[in-house]
């Protein structure tokens, strides 16, 4: 059996809360499945926990929006990646923020942290945040079934520079910063990749950022959401399984 669940050979991916031995599958996951994707009896589909372990399933049988499932294979539990690598992003407006998590998914990151900043032009009432975070939760979700990750990465609330700031292993995405080669080694607690606004840090911020290594993502000055997605695919390139 394949270690990672994209290497299985399956017509689809889904999220599920456990690894049962018959699934049902339904709601918008049952649509997607059985509408969108057209699955029919017989075909394969791998189906993942959202916390590292996935399994083999077949198609026994397709009703309107809903799918059963039944398995075919062992439990089987993804390699983690490391250093473990965290993602604070500065906010930015529109779908953007969504667009950021898709691609962060896709790329492997463990987790990722919504940044307000003092330029960030977003700024949400409590009540807001919590919807674009719920939303924000989602759009991983459904990245991962996507790209087919057996773990979802968790999203959390939206969180000022200067909490972030006191974690261990900071790295601060800069043009003027240095080659992921040349990066110290990561702390046992991994990599937390902070990416702030494209009008940079406010003069404060910067106090609070100083002493982390630079991460350079070239000479060019990038849109916030493009230095997130390439300054993190650097630091993917040196993972490795546990």
């Amino acid at each position: 059996m394949a270690a990672w669940a994209a290497d299985a050979d399956a017509a689809a991916h889904v999220i599920v809360d456990a690894l049962d031995d018959e699934l049902v599958i339904e709601g918008d996951d049952g649509h997607h499945l059985a509408r969108v994707r057209r699955l029919r009896a017989a075909e394969a589909v791998t189906a993942a926990d959202g916390n590292g372990a996935w399994r083999l399933y077949v198609v026994t049988d397709v009703s309107g929006r809903r799918l059963h499932l039944e398995a075919r294979g062992s439990i089987e539990r993804e390699p983690e990646l490391q250093p473990q690598l965290t993602v604070a992003f500065a906010l930015t407006k529109g779908a953007k923020p969504e667009q950021v998590v898709r691609q962060l998914t896709e790329l492997g990151v463990d987790r990722m942290i919504p940044l307000q900043t003092r330029r960030a032009v977003v700024r949400w009432d409590e009540a807001r945040a919590s919807v674009a975070v719920a939303r924000l939760a989602g759009v991983a979700r459904a990245a991962a079934m996507q790209c087919r990750r057996a773990r979802v990465p968790p999203v959390d609330a939206i969180t000022p520079l200067e909490q972030v700031a006191a974690h261990r292993g900071l790295v601060v995405a800069d043009r003027a910063g240095e080659p992921n080669a040349a990066l110290p080694a990561a702390s046992p607690a991994g990599w937390l990749l902070v990416v702030g606004p494209e009008g940079g840090f406010a003069e404060d911020e910067r106090a609070l950022v100083a002493g982390a290594p630079r991460l350079g993502v070239g000479p060019h000055v990038l849109r916030a959401e493009t230095a997130a997605v390439a300054a993190a695919a650097l630091l993917v390139a040196a993972r490795r399984p546990a």
